[in-house]
């Protein structure tokens, strides 16, 4: 940490690129935040176990999911920090996956450091605020999350998920899977059939 700055919390990352964990790090220590990079998902579950991070960082590659696990297991194991998913080659799939496993965000490699670390800190500061004022639920179904309530407030404003990734500080993919999965609860067919289910409500 440099000079006498008080830390923010520690971030776990697991990511193969070197280069890749050095700039993310550099990135986050400027925003206070220690970072500390593990080899594998056992080895950061462990550590999750001791001490609580503020947020996690999660690479998944089209190889080896293991990255999911690790989201899986750490949100079996009570984990309340955000997490937030990294991959070269993610595909919709496996970003509504990430995000119906209680991932955070969804961001598609290469990344820009500085952009992940203001991501990083967005979750982390909303996750400390909450707001609980949104419609979370809509009849019948089962209710919907914060961010899911979020997505669904934009669309119903017209917006598209580009704009939608842009108001709420996402990637278009992390805003895809939580559209889907919105979709999926209310089981609506489209985004004209849900709002029209919502609206048919009043």
């Amino acid at each position: 940490m440099p000079g006498n700055t008080i830390s923010k919390g520690e971030v776990f990352v697991i990511d193969t690129d070197a280069s890749s964990r050095e700039q993310l790090s550099t990135a986050l220590q400027q925003k206070a935040y220690e970072v500390i990079c593990f080899a594998d998902g056992a080895s950061l579950l462990s550590e999750a176990k001791l001490r609580m991070p503020a947020c996690v960082l999660l690479e998944v590659q089209a190889s080896d999911h293991s990255g999911l696990d690790v989201l899986k297991q750490l949100r079996e194991e009570n984990c309340m920090a955000p997490i937030l998913m990294t991959s070269a080659n993610g595909s919709i799939a496996m970003a509504v996956d990430a995000i119906r496993s209680g991932a955070f965000d969804f961001i598609e490699k290469p990344f820009q450091s500085h952009d992940v670390a203001d991501r990083i800190h967005a979750a982390i500061d909303e996750f400390a605020h909450p707001d609980s004022s949104r419609q979370r639920w809509i009849a019948g179904c089962e209710p919907l999350t914060e961010r899911e309530a979020d997505v669904l407030q934009h669309l119903a404003a017209g917006l598209t998920n580009k704009g939608i990734a842009r108001q709420m500080r996402l990637s278009a993919r992390t805003v895809e899977g939580y559209r889907a999965s919105v979709l999926k609860k209310a089981n609506a067919k489209n985004v004209t059939d849900l709002l029209r289910r919502i609206y048919g409500q009043a």
